[in-house]
C-alpha cells in the first residue's frame, strides 16, 4: 500500500538513484511534508530489497540521520516507526538516544514504543529511565513497553526479533 505522494516519480528510479534523490530531499527540502514522504519511500525501498543488501543499509543510514537531524517532530516520529517496522536492529541505539533525549515528547514516545516493536530487550535499562520522563505519555509508553517485554519474556520470546 502506497501512503506517500510521489510527485517526482522517484519510485520509478533504480534503488541507487532513488536513494540519491531521497537523500537530497531529506537533507535539503524545507517542506516537511516532502521529507515525510521520503521516510515512507525509504520504508518501501527497504521492503523491496527484502530487508537486506546495500540499498537496505543505505536507507537505514538515511533514516537514522533523519531521526537525529530533521527539525520536524512528526517526521522524526515516522522515522522511528520505519526503523523499527523494517527491522533495523543496528539502529536500536539511535532509537534509544531519541527515546531519552529528543526534545519532542511525541518523538520520545514513538521511539520508546518502537523499541517494543523491534523487541529491543537489551534496551530495558534505558527504557526504565523513561519512567521518570516529565511527560505523562512518555511515562505511560515506557510502562507499557516494559510490561510487554516482560510478558514476551515469560512466554519465551525474549530474543531480539520483530514482534508484530
Amino acid at each position: 500500500m502506497t501512503v506517500s505522494w510521489d510527485d517526482k516519480d522517484i519510485r520509478k528510479l533504480p534503488h541507487e538513484e532513488r536513494l540519491i534523490r531521497l537523500e537530497e530531499i531529506a537533507k535539503n527540502d524545507p517542506d516537511e511534508s516532502a521529507r515525510w514522504d521520503v521516510v515512507w519511500m525509504l520504508g518501501e525501498l527497504a521492503e523491496e530489497t527484502n530487508l537486506k543488501g546495500p540499498a537496505f543499509e543505505k536507507a537505514g543510514k538515511l533514516l537514522a540521520w533523519m531521526l537525529k537531524n530533521d527539525e520536524n517532530s512528526i517526521v522524526r516520529h515516522e522515522v522511528s516507526y520505519q526503523l523499527a517496522g523494517r527491522g533495523y536492529h543496528k539502529h536500536i541505539p539511535d532509537m534509544v538516544e531519541s527515546a531519552i533525549h529528543d526534545e519532542s515528547p511525541l518523538v520520545r514516545h514513538e521511539s520508546c514504543e518502537c523499541l517494543a516493536i523491534i523487541n529491543a530487550v537489551d534496551s530495558k535499562p534505558h527504557i526504565e529511565k523513561l519512567l521518570h520522563d516529565p511527560e505523562k505519555i512518555v511515562k505511560e509508553t515506557a510502562q507499557f513497553v516494559l510490561k510487554r517485554m516482560e510478558r514476551r519474556k515469560n512466554k519465551g520470546y525474549d530474543r531480539m526479533e520483530n514482534s508484530f
